[in-house]
C-alpha cells in the first residue's frame, strides 16, 4: 500500500508517507527527488525493523525524523508504516497525515513467485530477483544469497498477516486513496502513481495555510491574523512590524531600512521583500503556515511575492465603509502618562483628568487617514483581478463574527465561480 502526502504549490513541500505493503510489492525507490514523495508498503529490511521495535517507539522515531529540517523543506518518504490500525492511528494523532494513498495491489500468486526469486548481496545489502533484476556481473552472482523467510510457505503467512491488517488500515484515509494494479510493468506502475500524486483532491482546502489579509487602514486585519495565529497556530506576519524589528534589532537590513524611517520615506520593494523572504522562509512558516498582513499594498507588489514562491493558498478582502474606518481611527488616543490606549468611542477614558492630557497619533490625523484609504482604494481593483479567488468579507461587523467567516473560508473549499 502506497501513501502519498504534500501540498502541491510549488513552494510547498511534499510529504508522503508509505505504510504495509504486501511481500513481493518493491518500495518507491524509483520516485523521482524532485517530488520528494513518500510511499505505504512493505519493504523486507522495513518489515523486520516493524517486528523488532514497539510501535510507539517506532513512530516516535519518525516524528522526530519528519521535524527536521530537511523533511520541512524538501518533503519526505515514508516506507514501511504504517503496517497496523494502531500505528496508523499513533501517526494521524501526531498529525502526520498523508496527502494521497497508494494500494498496491496483486495476486498472491504473483507475489509469492516474485519473492522466491529475490537474492541479497551480503557485502552491500543490495537486493535483485532473478528474473526481474539480475547483476551481470559474474562476480556478484556468485556470492548472492537466499534472504531467510522468503519460502512459499512464509511468504503465504505474510500475505495472510498482511491482508488481515490492510482491511483495517485502509478506512483511515477515506478520499484520498487510490488502488493501482500491481501486476503490470514498473514503468506504468511508477507513472500511474506519479500522476496520482500529482493530482489535486476535489477540496481546495490548503494542507498548510497561508492566509493573505488585505483591507484598508483600520480594517481590522491586524486582529483577525492575531486570532487566527492565536486558534491555529499560524505564523502572525506583519509586514510593518518586521521593518521595525530589523531596526531595533540592529540587523544588517535595519541598517539600510533606518534612513527611510527617519525621513518618513516608503521602505523599497526590493528591500521590504529581503526581509519578508527572511522571515518566510523560517521553519515555522514552513511547517505550521502563516498568515500575512500589510504587504502586498499594490500590484508591483504582489507580483514580487508571486515571483518569489509565497503565494497565499487563501486571501481575504476586508471590506470596511469609509465613515467607518475614520470613526475607528481619528478617534483613538493614547494616554502619555500610563501608555495606556482609548477611543473617545468605544472606550472612553475614566476620568476628566485623563482626558484633558490625551494625545493623537499624528498617524490617526484625519488627512493621514484619508491619504491611506485612498492609496489602497487606488490599487485595490488591480489586487482583486490578481487574486480571483478572493473572498471579500463585510468588516465592519463584529470582530469575532468576521473570524468565524475567515474561518470558514479557510476550512471549507474556495467557492467555485460560474461563468
Amino acid at each position: 500500500m502506497e501513501c502519498c502526502q504534500g501540498h502541491h504549490q510549488p513552494q510547498d513541500p511534499e510529504r508522503l508517507g508509505t505504510g504495509a505493503h504486501p511481500p513481493g510489492l518493491p518500495g518507491p525507490t524509483s520516485a523521482p527527488s524532485r517530488l520528494d514523495k513518500g510511499v505505504f508498503g512493505p519493504s523486507f529490511c522495513v518489515s523486520f525493523f516493524l517486528q523488532t521495535i514497539p510501535s510507539a517507539l517506532l513512530v516516535q522515531l519518525i516524528q522526530e525524523r519528519l521535524a527536521e529540517e530537511d523533511c520541512v523543506k524538501r518533503g519526505w518518504i515514508l516506507d514501511g508504516i504504517p503496517e497496523t490500525r494502531e500505528q496508523a492511528l499513533r501517526i494521524q494523532t501526531l498529525g502526520i497525515t498523508p496527502r494521497h494513498v497508494i494500494v498496491l495491489s496483486a495476486p498472491d500468486t504473483v507475489l509469492i513467485e516474485r519473492n522466491l526469486g529475490k537474492r541479497i548481496d551480503p557485502q552491500t545489502g543490495e537486493i535483485y530477483h532473478t528474473t526481474f533484476d539480475w547483476p551481470p556481473e559474474s562476480e556478484i552472482q556468485n556470492r548472492l544469497m537466499v534472504p531467510e523467510d522468503i519460502s512459499e510457505l512464509e511468504t503465504a503467512q505474510k500475505l495472510l498477516e498482511y491482508h488481515r491488517n490492510i482491511v483495517r488500515v485502509i478506512p483511515s484515509y477515506p478520499k484520498i486513496l487510490k488502488v493501482i494494479s500491481a501486476d503490470q510493468p514498473c514503468v506504468d506502475v511508477f507513472y500511474q502513481a506519479l500522476t496520482y500524486v500529482q493530482s489535486n483532491h476535489r477540496t481546495n482546502a490548503p494542507f498548510t495555510p497561508r492566509v493573505l489579509l488585505l483591507g484598508p487602514v483600520g480594517s481590522g486585519k491586524s486582529l483577525q491574523a492575531a486570532l487566527l495565529a492565536q486558534k491555529y497556530r499560524l505564523v502572525n506576519v506583519c509586514c510593518g512590524q518586521l521593518l521595525k524589528e530589523a531596526v531595533a534589532d540592529r540587523t544588517t537590513f535595519g541598517e539600510l531600512i533606518q534612513p527611510f524611517f527617519e525621513k518618513e520615506m516608503a521602505v523599497p520593494d526590493s528591500l521590504l521583500m529581503k526581509v519578508l523572504s527572511q522571515r518566510l522562509d523560517q521553519q515555522d512558516c514552513i511547517q505550521k503556515g502563516w498568515v500575512l498582513h500589510g504587504v502586498p499594498r499594490d500590484l508591483d507588489q504582489a507580483h514580487l511575492l508571486n515571483s518569489l514562491g509565497y503565494n497565499p493558498n487563501r486571501v481575504f478582502f476586508l471590506n470596511v465603509p469609509f465613515d467607518s474606518i475614520m470613526e475607528r481611527l481619528t478617534l483613538r488616543r493614547i494616554d502619555p502618562v500610563t501608555g495606556e490606549r482609548y477611543h473617545l468611542m468605544y472606550k472612553p477614558p475614566p476620568t476628566m483628568e485623563i482626558q484633558a492630557r490625551l494625545l493623537q497619533n499624528p498617524k490617526d490625523a484625519e488627512e493621514q487617514v484619508k491619504l491611506k484609504m485612498d492609496l489602497f482604494y487606488r490599487n485595490s481593483a488591480d489586487l482583486e483581478q490578481l487574486y480571483g479567488s478572493a473572498i471579500t468579507l463585510n468588516g465592519d461587523q463584529d470582530p469575532y463574527t468576521v473570524f468565524e467567516y475567515i474561518e470558514s473560508g479557510i476550512i471549507n473549499p474556495l467557492p467555485k465561480k460560474i461563468p
